[in-house]
Formats: structure tokens, sequence, C-alpha cells
């Protein structure tokens, strides 16, 4: 059976275009701070990760996503990306489809649920897959034979590494994030309820479906104020449920579903990677490439 290395391309992304200078430019004068860090960290992965397989994603819409229609300010407290850095992002995609990678983007889908969705059908054939990004939402992927990478930290989780991390096992990261919530992408969660409740809340119960039909158990439970949990939990029922379904990943984004054949990973087009460093004016980097197609 096949590993795959499935990249969310956004972090890395971003953390070059704020960690380069922006007087690196193309011959137009377009900004290429953040394609030349993405460059680097495609060559980085390519030499130490080795893979046989290769998808990455894209978020088409840095913005909005269909969970806005479920809940508008779902990541509405998130300033604009700046323009300069949005006008790399095709570039990018452009940059990972001359390495020979397979890639995904979409309006509508996160780059979380392409990757959720490309994974899906792999899983079923019994294939393992790495997942790499930064996203502690991707932990919910993990399982016996998938892993997640952190790879601009070197980590690498595993089931067990997802359960000392967060206290909970990666199929019931939904249900923490749906009581305690993110901000940092305006998840509301229950008001109140921080992450030590929320472990202990789901260690206890499993999910958020079994909490709510056995809510008279909470105050039994050694949780400061347990008490007073029942009526929080109560009132914030909806909300509950809602955050629950904003935090999973979808796994039905279309298009992705193409097997592992699509995924196979062969090295860069030669042709296509040198006139697209050409134009951007870094035909330097081409001897960095590590693998050639052919």
């Amino acid at each position: 059976m096949a590993t795959v290395h499935l990249v969310d391309a956004s972090p890395y992304i971003f953390r070059a275009y704020f960690a380069l200078p922006d007087s690196l430019v193309a011959p137009d004068g377009q900004p290429t701070n953040a394609i030349h860090g993405f460059f680097g960290f495609l060559v980085r992965l390519v030499e130490e990760e080795q893979p046989t397989h290769l998808g990455v994603a894209f978020d088409q819409s840095l913005t909005t996503s269909f969970r806005n229609e479920i809940y508008p300010e779902y990541k509405a407290q998130r300033d604009s990306p700046p323009a300069e850095l949005e006008a790399q992002l095709g570039f990018c995609r452009e940059l990972a489809d001359a390495f020979g990678a397979r890639t995904w983007a979409s309006e509508r889908y996160e780059a979380d649920d392409l990757l959720a969705s490309a994974l899906a059908p792999l899983r079923k054939a019994g294939h393992g897959a790495v997942v790499v990004t930064n996203d502690k939402d991707m932990t919910q992927l993990v399982d016996e034979r998938t892993s997640f990478l952190d790879f601009a930290k070197g980590l690498r989780l595993g089931p067990e590494d997802v359960r000392r991390k967060f206290g909970v096992r990666p199929g019931q990261i939904p249900d923490l994030f749906g009581l305690m919530g993110d901000s940092v992408d305006n998840i509301p969660g229950v008001r109140g309820i921080g992450p030590k409740t929320a472990k202990v809340l789901i260690q206890h119960f499993g999910d958020i479906d079994t909490l709510y039909a056995r809510l008279d158990e909470v105050p039994s439970l050694a949780l400061r104020g347990a008490r007073g949990l029942p009526a929080r939990l109560e009132a914030a029922r909806a909300d509950a449920f809602l955050s629950r379904e904003l935090a999973t990943v979808a796994a039905d984004a279309p298009g992705t579903d193409e097997g592992l054949a699509a995924l196979r990973y062969v090295g860069a087009d030669r042709e296509a990677m040198q006139a697209l460093l050409e134009r951007l004016g870094m035909s330097g980097s081409l001897g960095r490439v590590p693998r050639w197609r052919g």
C-alpha cells in the first residue's frame, strides 16, 4: 500500500510572505517573496520526505467558504489578506503544478476539506497518508495509517500523540472544538467553557450527542462549577452543535476523488518549471529542484 503526502499550501505561503523581504520581485515588479518561500518549502519537502504520491490543496478564497452559509460570522474577525499576497497565490499553484504535484482549489471548499475529500477514497483502499499542515483542526484525520506533520516545526503526530496533546482521540477533535470553540476561525463554542472543561466532558461522555443526552450526570464530575454547567450547556445547545459542524472537515468536495494513480509523484516538469521561473525572475532556483520527471 502507498503513503500519500497531502499538503495544505496556505500556512507555508503565508509564512513565506511574512518572513521574506518584499524586495523580492519579478521583472515586471510583481512581488515574489511568498513564491520564493513556497518554492523553498516544496524543495525541502521533496528532499526530506521523498514522497511517492503528492497532492497540494489551496484556499482559492481566503475569507469565505460554504461554512459562511451556515454561520456568516465564520472567520469574519480576520483582516483581509494583503493584496501583494493574494497576487502571488495563483503563481504558487502554478509552481506546485510544475513541481509535479496534483493540485486542487475551490471557491466553496477550504483546503482542509479538499485534502479530507482526497483522503477518504484512499483510506477506503487501505492507503496511508501524511497530512502536511500546521492547522490543529486537521488532527481529526489522524488514524493508524494517517499522520499529521507540521513540517516547519518537524512535529509529527500519530493517534496517541494527538490524544496526549489534546486529551481526546482524533475523531473527537470536532466535539472538543464544539464545546470550547476556536477563536482563530471565530467558532463560538459554548460560552464559558474552556479547553480543560471541554476535554473532561468529551473524555467522560465521548461526544456532544451523548453529553446532551446525559446532562444530568454533569454535576457529579470533578469539575469546578460543575453544578452550573448543565444550564450553561443547555442554553448554548445550538451553538455547540453548530460549532462541531463548523470544525468538522468536509469529505465530499467534488473533483478530488481521482484515485492513487493521479497522485503519483514522478518529479517536476522541466519545461514548465523553467518557463515559470524565468517569468518570475527566479531562473537561478532551477538547479534546486530535487527531482525531474522522466
